[in-house]
């Protein structure tokens, strides 16, 4: 049974996306008394979010869903700094084309997950160079900065660590903290933006972010952060040998997103149904309970939902009717990747042209562990494919491509 009064915070606290608050019963207490907006930042470092982004994006599809209002902020001002939040060392500085062509790349996930428009609840999509490209440098510090103690932010693990192990922090990064809260004044001033939203290692910047507001508007507006999400196994959520697993469709094809789903650990299943599916909670209960071979039931229905979120319906039932026919019936989907071959292709040129693998290494890797068959069949290194017709090549037990003459 949840705590919480309001209809937000009983959401996320039943499907597990509360790790910290900075006053759970004032938020609570204003949750239940109107629309609340609020907002997560993206910086774009990318020309796509991957799934590692996307716990915050649900996030703000629940905060919509309990009748609030989402601001999805992009960091066109603050992608030019670089979150220097548990980095080992400074992110490589973008230029200005790179930041704006990847804000016009990223944008296009968000209406996928988010309703647009101009209602009460409706969403909105902010760039923050809009106000920290404008600001004047004296000005700036002598009105913002003077809310923010060094010491303090020294304290921050964000920075302690880096410092501990003495790997260089720039006075560019250290900024980094100041502009982002400074975004959650700004929201406030000009959206009666109440909340700020983001994963647990950005605890620090949104606490400045509240006492920021508070002390220079006395407003008081509130933080809240999701817990680290990781697999069964330990490892990082959304991240897989072949690399990132990437939300826009040009990055990463609905059917390579449909496997990444299917092949969730058993001990996950639950628990990123919750996260990352609208399916009632006593359906995740039905679902999470199965065993044994039945537990791919659960394991479809996560990636169904989940690439029908992200790509739409129809992508992913043509990625699961795919999978269905590679799997089950032993023939080729039409969703498979595919790669148009005149003549011959060795094995290796085959595996990274199908992106079954990374890298020319990795796939003469993958070849000497005995992971790479064509159709079917384990094969060597030295094979030349003659390609006739279509030709199945697999990395494995769940990545395959096809070869077409």
């Amino acid at each position: 049974m949840s705590p919480y009064k309001s209809r937000l915070l009983r959401l996320l606290d039943e499907r597990g996306y509360i790790h910290q608050v900075t006053d759970a019963e004032g938020l609570d207490a204003l949750a239940s008394a109107g629309v609340v907006t609020g907002y997560i930042g993206f910086d774009p470092t990318a020309p796509s979010l991957h799934v590692g982004s996307l716990v915050q994006i649900m996030l703000l599809r629940r905060l919509q869903q309990a009748g609030h209002k989402p601001i999805v902020l992009l960091g066109g001002g603050t992608g030019k700094i670089g979150d220097p939040s548990f980095k080992d060392e400074a992110r490589k500085l973008a230029t200005e084309e790179t930041i704006k062509a990847n804000i016009a790349s990223i944008r296009r996930v968000f209406a996928n997950f988010l309703t647009f428009g101009d209602g009460p609840t409706d969403a909105v999509m902010v760039d923050n160079s809009e106000w920290l490209d404008a600001l004047m440098y004296i000005p700036f510090l002598r009105e913002i900065g003077q809310h923010f103690s060094v010491n303090r932010m020294l304290s921050f693990d964000s920075v302690r660590l880096r410092m501990e192990r003495e790997q260089s922090l720039s006075f560019l990064e250290f900024n980094y903290m100041i502009t982002q809260a400074y975004d959650f004044l700004e929201l406030e001033r000009r959206f009666g933006c109440r909340l700020q939203m983001g994963g647990s290692d950005q605890w620090g910047n949104i606490v400045n972010g509240v006492e920021l507001t508070r002390r220079a508007d006395g407003e008081q507006v509130f933080g809240l952060t999701t817990p680290l999400i990781t697999t069964a196994d330990g490892g990082k959520m959304g991240k897989t040998m072949a690399g990132a697993v990437w939300l826009n469709a040009d990055q990463l094809s609905p059917y390579d997103y449909w496997q990444f789903w299917r092949n969730t650990q058993d001990a996950d299943v639950g628990k990123f149904l919750r996260l990352f599916t609208d399916l009632p909670l006593d359906e995740v209960a039905r679902l999470e309970r199965l065993e044994g071979a039945e537990i791919n039931e659960a394991k479809k229905a996560l990636a169904d939902a989940a690439t029908a979120m992200a790509h739409g319906p129809a992508a992913a039932a043509e990625a699961g009717e795919t999978a269905r026919r590679t799997f089950e019936e032993g023939t080729a989907g039409e969703a498979l990747p595919t790669l148009k071959v005149a003549g011959e292709i060795s094995l290796v040129d085959a595996l990274l042209g199908l992106g079954l693998a990374p890298s020319k290494n990795e796939a003469r890797r993958l070849i000497a562990q005995g992971g790479a068959k064509v159709d079917g069949e384990k094969a060597g290194e030295d094979l030349t494919i003659r390609v006739e017709r279509e030709v199945r090549v697999s990395a494995g037990k769940k990545k395959h491509g096809v070869l077409t003459p």
